[in-house]
């Protein structure tokens, strides 16, 4: 039976907004370099009034609407739930998403408070780092789920941040129980290490026994199997996916499809900003598997489409990108 959606996902509305900033800005600010911290209201409207004037994009983000705009873009077709503020930062979101073709129930969900946001600050080594205000994200909740539209999807893909909100936590656990009662694949990338360093049982509980598709880098590999090892991280892993891909940033990736491993090399790249990298990489990938390509093609397709979004400010491909990663199947 056709599916009316290739991906349903859930995830943390936010709109980005990515800075390009100077190392000393980031220790004047007194900002953990290279990570994502959440921050209170307070901290958020500090940040933007010391940002004020310095150039920036905004997008419709966060980890989970990026990889549905990819997959988007690709070709497939996508649902997203997620929780907006009534402001003009959740009218920009909705529409960003309308405009682009990703269906929503977010017209009917109640809208309240303030929406979120990820200030994202990209110093001259192409690091990212990230300050996540939740907003009304916060309260994202079993309540926004849509379960018609995720039992006509293919895949569940859930954002691991939700891992750090309760209400958001158990979402992301009632959706994929929801996902296993309809016989849904279900995808879980774990986001960032400091979600893996604070919330490792909680997205232990949103895996269950299992998922389908696990997506991580190194650094969150080795931190969620407790070892430096790369290799008995890829073995452990095997207890928490039936398959996975561990991205490697210019290495490449490490596909475990099930049957076997494979090491599928990158491309070169002159980088400019990795924001965005990681979810380019899962929509591209989850494009390819839902479309008839192999895991270890889908890994091919999803590095060459990462080392162009890395080569740019901002977090997502242009049309003629797009056109080169299909170009690249022909």
């Amino acid at each position: 039976m056709t599916k009316d959606f290739h991906v349903y996902g859930i995830g943390n509305a936010l709109v980005d907004l990515d800075f390009e900033v100077s190392e000393a800005t980031i220790r004047r600010l007194k900002i953990d370099k290279g990570l994502m911290t959440l921050i209170d209201d307070e901290k958020h409207h500090y940040l933007l009034e010391e940002l004020d004037g310095v150039k920036h994009l905004k997008a419709c983000g966060g980890s989970a609407a990026n990889t549905l705009f990819t997959l988007q873009q690709m070709g497939a077709k996508t649902f997203y739930s997620c929780k907006i503020g009534n402001d003009e930062a959740g009218d920009f979101f909705y529409s960003d998403l309308i405009s682009q073709g990703i269906q929503t129930n977010l017209h009917e969900c109640e809208r309240e408070g303030i929406t979120g946001k990820c200030i994202v600050l990209v110093t001259p080594d192409a690091d990212r780092t990230m300050n996540t205000f939740l907003g009304a994200t916060h309260k994202f909740s079993k309540n926004q789920l849509s379960e018609a539209a995720l039992k006509n999807s293919e895949f569940l893909y859930i954002e691991g941040y939700l891992v750090a909100a309760p209400l958001g936590c158990e979402a992301a656990i009632t959706a994929r129980k929801m996902a296993n009662r309809h016989n849904i694949k279900t995808a879980l990338s774990l986001s960032d290490p400091n979600m893996v360093t604070y919330f490792r049982e909680g997205l232990c509980t949103i895996i269950g026994d299992k998922v389908d598709v696990l997506f991580c880098n190194e650094q969150e590999a080795k931190l969620f199997t407790h070892t430096d090892d790369l290799n008995l991280a890829k073995e452990r892993l095997m207890d928490y996916a039936n398959t996975f891909v561990i991205t490697l940033g210019s290495h490449g990736s490490i596909v475990y499809n099930g049957n076997e491993f494979s090491h599928v090399l990158s491309y070169k790249a002159k980088v400019v900003d990795t924001v965005g990298a990681g979810d380019v990489f899962a929509g591209v990938f989850l494009y390819g598997i839902t479309h008839g390509y192999s895991y270890f093609d889908s890994a091919d397709l999803a590095n060459f489409a990462a080392s162009k979004v890395v080569q740019k400010f901002g977090p997502r491909l242009i049309q003629e990108e797009i056109n080169q990663v299909h170009e690249k199947n022909n």
